[in-house]
């Protein structure tokens, strides 16, 4: 009897469930400050409980198969042959180095085959299991798609090492095909890239073997199916399988057009694109070359981002709520017959979780790579690091008897979860006490980096097991530091805003009076644009008589 070796993809949180809304950021090592390849994912899916996977590596016997389980409707999707030998994977970075994220990118029916085995996270995990490079794990990917069918929307996939970053986009040949088209391009060892949602591809060099890979049918399949009509030169991938419309240009592109703003002057030709003004524009590139090398540091406050600084930027009225908030209610509304659209940014509420993994070529692969990892969005955590040859993940980033509908104070997803929503309600009062925490744990693992991955080099040298164990033990122990440090905040945040008011504090001890009792409160006032609001749509209802005489 054949072995079966199962993937349990949802038991065990491997992999986002419904990721319809995710933004993924791309550094070449030489567009880095330390050489590092850099790619991010925000898995933004409302509802969604997610923990930090760990796959180990394995060995199987010939003829085990694996069955795959898919990720939305938790039922079997059939059986394929395991490999002889699976790699150590961490959340989404394996032992080599090889890191993967997606955004996904919605087409029309015609393009969509539910019989495909292989969604987009089954392609993930099994290329992070099975591929020692980027290019490899392109390959495994795709040799999956081909062999096995795809079932999933377009996806737009970061494929990164320590070496190369690339952008796969794939999209379906339609119901009951068992087929797919793909494109895969290389971004410059220089530049830059994101995606958000939409597709990112459009013309490509079909004769530059080294730095494009493509499916043999991708414009063959355009023109069968009415999708595109001109030369094989003319070709673009976007424009036949996902034109972008006014919401995929303000809602998707505009993030990709915050991050490339943030790093590259010249960026404002690209608003009558992005603002989705005009019938005509000029597309934004796939990638862009930084005016500056970029830290580990600018790549998290890149994840972070709220249009600050740009027209896009929420302005001084009702749009930022009662509390001064970035974060708008819903992606849109209908008034009065009328559609009406919030700004979607790159930082949002509906995060599951978020991270940065650095790959690092010029160190031992144990040690090279990380996954910087949070629970929630990245605005709203600290992301601790975790080597991506760790053996266990960290209790809290476990499931601890916690799921989407159980609250768990030793979960931290639940936990960060519990401190961000009691920030977002009153956003411009309480986010400076938890930017503050964050960007202390966030300071502390850079420092210690150095001394860390030395001891490690260390150990490599004379055992690579005490190496591994040593690196695996400081990862679980900052995760759980992490936890405990956040625990307090909430405390804190209660506490000191109790009632809708604030205790005074000093370094996080609050200030009591001569006789031992807490100082006075201070009680908060609506921003100024809140007040205008209110005096602008009520008139005199809520005016002092006394401010009435003055008129």
């Amino acid at each position: 009897m054949k072995k079966i070796a199962i993937s349990l993809f949802v038991l065990m949180m491997g992999f986002p469930i419904l990721s319809k809304a995710c933004t993924n950021i791309m550094v070449g090592k030489d567009a880095s400050s330390d050489g590092s390849v850099y790619c991010t994912y925000c898995c933004d899916s409302y509802g969604l409980f997610y923990g930090l996977a760990h796959y180990p590596a394995a060995k199987y016997a010939p003829g085990t198969q694996r069955q795959l389980i898919s990720c939305y409707s938790r039922k079997p999707k059939g059986v394929i042959p395991e490999a002889a030998e699976t790699y150590n994977v961490v959340g989404n970075i394996n032992e080599w180095q090889v890191s993967i994220a997606e955004s996904t990118f919605n087409v029309d029916k015609s393009l969509v085959d539910s019989t495909g085995m292989m969604d987009h996270t089954l392609m993930m995990l099994l290329a992070l299991q099975r591929a020692k490079t980027a290019r490899e794990a392109i390959k495994v990917m795709t040799d999956l798609v081909e062999k096995y069918g795809y079932s999933s929307q377009g996806e737009s996939f970061s494929v990164c090492d320590p070496n190369e970053a690339w952008l796969l986009e794939v999209v379906s040949q339609g119901p009951g095909s068992g087929k797919a088209v793909w494109v895969a391009v290389r971004i410059p060892d220089n530049a830059i890239c994101a995606h958000a949602n939409e597709s990112r591809i459009t013309r490509f060099n079909m004769k530059d073997k080294k730095n494009v890979m493509y499916h043999k049918d991708v414009i063959k399949y355009a023109r069968e199916s009415g999708r595109f009509s001109g030369k094989d030169s003319e070709f673009s991938f976007r424009d036949a399988y996902n034109k972008p419309g006014f919401s995929g240009r303000r809602m998707c592109d505009a993030r990709v057009w915050s991050f490339y703003n943030r790093h590259c002057k010249g960026m404002e030709k690209y608003l009558p694109y992005i603002l989705g003004e005009e019938d005509t524009w000029e597309d934004m590139p796939i990638w862009v070359v930084p005016d500056k090398k970029l830290t580990l540091q600018d790549v998290q406050a890149a994840m972070r981002d709220h249009y600050e600084g740009t027209q896009l930027e929420h302005g001084d009225d009702i749009t930022r709520g009662l509390t001064n908030s970035p974060y708008p209610q819903g992606i849109g509304f209908t008034y009065k017959g009328k559609k009406y659209f919030n700004e979607r940014y790159i930082a949002s509420p509906q995060s599951a979780f978020s991270w940065v993994t650095q790959m690092r070529s010029w160190l031992p692969r144990e040690i090279g790579g990380i996954i910087w990892f949070g629970n929630d969005e990245a605005n709203m955590v600290a992301q601790t690091p975790f080597y991506c040859c760790a053996t266990r993940t960290a209790p809290c980033y476990d499931i601890n008897g916690a799921d989407d509908v159980t609250f768990s104070m030793d979960n931290a997803f639940w936990v960060s979860n519990w401190v961000a929503n009691m920030v977002y309600a009153r956003y411009g009062i309480m986010f400076k006490d938890l930017k503050q925490v964050r960007d202390s744990l966030d300071n502390s693992y850079q420092v210690a980096l150095p001394a860390v991955e030395a001891k490690a080099q260390a150990l490599l040298k004379t055992n690579r097991n005490e190496a591994i164990e040593y690196l695996t033990s400081y990862s679980v122990d900052k995760a759980q530091e992490m936890l405990a440090r956040w625990q307090k905040l909430a405390f804190f945040l209660i506490v000191k805003y109790n009632d809708m008011a604030e205790k005074p504090e000093k370094d996080g001890v609050f200030l009591r009076n001569q006789y031992g009792r807490g100082e006075k409160v201070k009680r908060l006032e609506y921003p100024e644009y809140v007040k205008r609001a209110i005096a602008e749509q009520t008139g005199e209802r809520y005016m002092n008589p006394s401010s009435k005489k003055k008129k």
